[in-house]
Formats: C-alpha cells, structure tokens, sequence
C-alpha cells in the first residue's frame, strides 16, 4: 500500500554547535539533535552508557515505605507472594522480585493469574490463594495500580499490599501499604518512563542497599530488564537505555539458562539486538499465557539448570507454534470476512467475528489486518455467554477515546491510544459495530489512513562508509525514541544489475553519481518496474552490515521505493 514518507529536519544552529564539538559528519550530528542530544556532555553520556547513570532508586514515592514493610516482612518470617501479569514484562518482574527476595528469606512465593478464568491483572482468586497459603504481604508487579476494589479486599482478610506499576494510576488509588509508580502525579522521580521490569528493578536496587548486599546481587537481573524494556515498547532513552545497553551485554555474555534456552530454540545467534529480542524471544514467552498458563515462563527464568531450562522451553516453544498456526488461520478468516464485505472500502474501521477464534491471539490478528487495511480494527471471538476482542489503532488515532464513546454497547473496556480490549453482549455486535464505525469516522483524518515513514533525513550515497555505519551502530539498543535511523536516497539510478530474488525479494544494486551500493528490499516484487524503468528513482532505507566470504560491507535495507519527485 502507498506510504506517506515524512522526512524530519533539525535545528541548524544546534547541528552545527555539535559538530564543532564532535567533529563528526553534520548528518550524524543531525541525527543526535533530533534525539534531543545537543551538546558534548549529552553526546558523551549517549554515546559512553554507564551504571552510574542510573537514578537513586530512594528518589521514587513510597521506596522507603516499601523497603521497610519487606525488612519487617522477612524479621518476622512472614510469607510474601509475588503476583505478576502474565505478559513479558509481568514474567520477567515476578521472576526478578521472586529471585532476589529468595537472597533475604525461604518464605517467597509467586502468583500469575490464568489469562482466561481470572482475566488481567489482580483478581479475586489470587487473593483468595494468598489467604489459604497464609501470606501476609503479596507484592505486585506490573499491575495493581487500579485495583481499589480487590487490594481493600485483601486488606480485609488481613493481607497488606505492595504495588509495584508502571500504567497510569487514576485520581484514586489502591488502600496499599507502598505504591512504586514513577508515574504518580506526586512521584518526584526523575524518569516516568520504566517498564514494570524496571520499577522492580529499582525496588532490588534499594533493597540490596539496605541489606549490604554487593552489587552483582541486583545486576545480575539486567538481561531479564533488558527483555521487558524490548517487550513492553517503552521509550528508550535515559535510564531505560542504560539498562537495555546493559542488559543486552548480559543477554550475549552470560544470560540465565531460561533466556539462553530460549534463544537456542528461537535459532538466535550473537550478538543479540533488541529486535532479536522483540521478535524472537518476546513472542515464546507471551505464548505460554496466550495458549496455555504463563506460570511455565516464571518457572523458566528461575529455573538454574540448562537442561531443565530446555525443557520448560520446549513447551513453550509448543504454545508458541500453536499460537502462530491460530494465528495464520484466523488472520486468513478475517481477511477473507473483510474481502466479501462489498461496503469495507468505503469504511474507516473495521470490525470482524467469529464464534470459534481463539482468545489468545485475537490482538496480534488485529494488527495483521491493519498491515493489509491500515484502518482501526477490532477482532471478536466468543467468550461464554459473551463477546470478547482487542482492538489495534493506526498512527495518530485515539482508539480509547472512541471506545469511551461507543461505552453504551459494552459490558467492559480498557486500554490505551493505541490498543484496547473489550467485552459486549451478543445483541450488542451490530450495534456496536455502527457505533464503533460512526466514531471513527468522525475523528480520524484523510493522513492517518494512509501509512507514514518517518525518515531522518537525506542522504547521500557517497556519504556511506564504514566509519559513518560504525558511529550509528554506537547509537544502539535502538527502539522508541531512539529509533535505527532510516535515510532516504533521491534521483537514484538502477546499474541494470537489480534483480527479484524467490519472487518475492529485490536485490538492489543502484548508483548516484560515482558511488555504487548494493541493497534488500524484501517483499517488495511490486516495486521492481520503477527500480527497472530507467528513470531516476527515490529510496527509503537504514543501513546494515553484509558479511560474504569474510568480507564485511555496508549496504541498505530497502524499505520503500517512489518514482523521483
């Protein structure tokens, strides 16, 4: 489909103050300043990560509070449950509390609710177990910031509560004996943006101070973090990249048995990169509570013998085969219900159902539909008695707010901007769906429907070399806020050497001026008679290394290819 190419631009006083600085290429210097990096000292930090960048975990609300109820908690051999969400990040944080805490007492357990019989986040049931296994403290990570109704529950049976969370908290908040939350309106701590990992990951860090314990008893976590800040898509900048950069040398170097089993299964060779991470790790883990129960990834990360680790591994790499087959077939359904839908090009949303699709992957078949129908959309199955779906938007769209809208339709609804999930009465799917279309319509703009490439700016052919790849390289762990940069190419010229390869992929090999360089643009067969029509071309691409008979060279990865304007 046709794509919107936005190129970024970049205050040139400020680039020009960097170079003079850096004394690098101004386009590198460029590429910085639009990443709000505009003098030597910021520069420095960026690119030179260090463990003393990393903020006072005492600065955070409630740390001193949740500190001294764990202290108290392990003097008089209470028992504390660990109750997590059965996501990436909710994994990674229950094993990484669950650990550590084991270092300070034997009476440690930990809980993951089950996806479908106790839904997202801290339920009734869990609290009930925590009462009949007689826990006195249950600490949450990743989830309870909302849960007023359930934490006075526990408060009730005589068990106090700790919340460790990263989602927006609303005006009222949970009767808990600490909340960890950077994102409290009145939390001083100077980075908003930690995954659930990361909240966690600063609670160990105070901990560990207050224990005397070294420093190695907390980092040794790193590449747990590193795996939820991947997962979870939280910006990576300031103390997230740190730990990513960090985390991500524990992934190649030494990571625990689990994540290696895993990366053995996934046929991941070093060095691992964030994407590694997002698409091959990620995935396997989120299958275990998609498909069957995500207590098997906890038991994974804990879990100290490789062998052993394998085997856990092995059962979600199962869960992860059936959640792709689930995966591909439904996705075939949809876009078949989409197709004999004669008035669906003229919606803007789309809407489909079917009674027998599987819960667990209803959201990643959301957002295949949007790669082939960039519009919002929302994918139902049957739940019980109920209808049950999750809902994906496109850039700029604010998918909760026109749920919000459609609210009289639904039993239940939550999210954010960009995802959401919902239930509603069987009565209520037609309604709802013209509601649903009938508020999208009259919010969202011509642009938003049309997909968009942010690019970092032009760049000339002549100007890549090694040496320029290598500085971008030192820009990495890449991702939110700090995305691969991507550069555009104009008035480009095809050697006569392009060529499709399988059908499917283009193997470029194009010239400006002097220069020549060779490129892959995959899955892009439709855009081989503009390459091969003799005309001067535009190119959209980033840059990666091409390894050949020991012979290392930089080249593009083609992401997009338009007539020259």
């Amino acid at each position: 489909m046709e794509k919107r190419w936005n190129i970024l631009s970049a205050d040139a006083a400020k680039v020009q103050a960097l170079q003079d600085a850096l004394k690098i290429h101004p386009l590198l210097c460029e590429l910085l300043v639009q990443r709000g990096i505009s003098d030597f000292e910021a520069a420095k930090k960026f690119f030179r990560p260090s463990l003393e960048h990393l903020h006072d975990p005492w600065l955070m609300k409630d740390m001193h509070k949740a500190v001294a109820r764990i202290e108290n908690a392990v003097e008089k051999n209470q028992h504390i449950l660990v109750f997590g969400d059965y996501d990436v990040d909710g994994t990674t944080s229950v094993a990484t509390l669950f650990q550590f805490l084991k270092k300070l007492t034997p009476n440690i357990d930990y809980y993951i609710p089950h996806r479908y019989k106790e839904g997202y986040g801290i339920s009734k049931i869990g609290i009930d177990y925590a009462k009949e296994t007689g826990i006195d403290l249950i600490i949450s990570v990743d989830c309870g910031i909302k849960s007023i109704d359930l934490v006075t529950y526990a408060k009730e049976l005589g068990i106090d509560f700790i919340i460790c969370d990263h989602h927006l908290p609303d005006a009222i908040l949970p009767p808990a004996m600490a909340i960890l939350n950077p994102k409290q309106i009145d939390c001083t701590y100077p980075f908003k943006e930690l995954c659930g990992c990361g909240v966690v990951f600063k609670l160990i860090t105070a901990l560990a101070e207050k224990y005397k314990l070294p420093a190695e008893s907390y980092l040794e976590y790193l590449d747990l973090v590193a795996t939820a800040i991947a997962a979870d898509i939280v910006p990576i900048v300031d103390e997230n990249r740190t730990m990513a950069f960090f985390g991500l040398q524990q992934v190649n170097e030494a990571p625990c048995p689990g994540l290696l089993a895993l990366m053995e299964l996934a046929k991941q060779t070093s060095p691992m990169r964030i994407t590694n991470l997002v698409f091959a790790v990620a995935p396997r883990i989120n299958a275990a509570g998609r498909m069957d129960d995500a207590k098997k990834a906890v038991q994974l990360f804990i879990e100290k013998d490789y062998n052993n680790a394998l085997a856990i591994g092995g059962l979600l790499q199962q869960d992860n085969l059936d959640r792709r087959e689930a995966d591909t077939t439904i996705t075939e359904e949809a876009l078949e219900q989409i197709e004999l839908d004669l008035q669906h090009s003229n919606k803007k949303s789309s809407v489909v159902f079917q009674p027998h699709w599987h819960k667990g992957v209803v959201g990643i078949v959301a957002s295949r539909l949007i790669e082939r129908h960039y519009k919002p959309t929302i994918v139902l199955t049957q739940s019980g008695d109920v209808l049950a779906g999750s809902a994906r938007s496109v850039i700029g769209f604010n998918l909760y707010e026109a749920l919000h809208a459609c609210r009289e339709h639904l039993i239940g609804y939550g999210g954010h901007f960009a995802a959401a999930g919902m239930t509603l009465a069987l009565d209520q799917l037609e309604p709802f769906k013209a509601a649903f279309e009938r508020e999208v319509s009259a919010r969202i703009t011509e642009a938003q429907l049309v997909p968009e490439i942010i690019i970092n700016a032009i760049l000339p052919l002549d100007t890549i070399n090694k040496n320029f790849f290598q500085i971008i390289t030192q820009m990495e762990p890449f991702g939110p806020d700090n995305m691969r940069p991507l550069f555009i190419a104009k008035g480009v010229y095809d050697t006569g050497y392009s060529k499709l390869m399988k059908e499917a992929h283009i193997s470029f090999n194009v010239t400006q001026g002097n220069q020549i360089i060779k490129g892959i643009g995959y899955n892009m067969p439709q855009h081989l008679p503009i390459v091969k029509s003799g005309k001067p071309f535009d190119i959209v691409f980033q840059l990666q290394l091409n390894e050949w008979q020991g012979n290392e060279t930089v080249q593009m990865q083609v992401l997009d290819v338009k007539e020259a304007q």
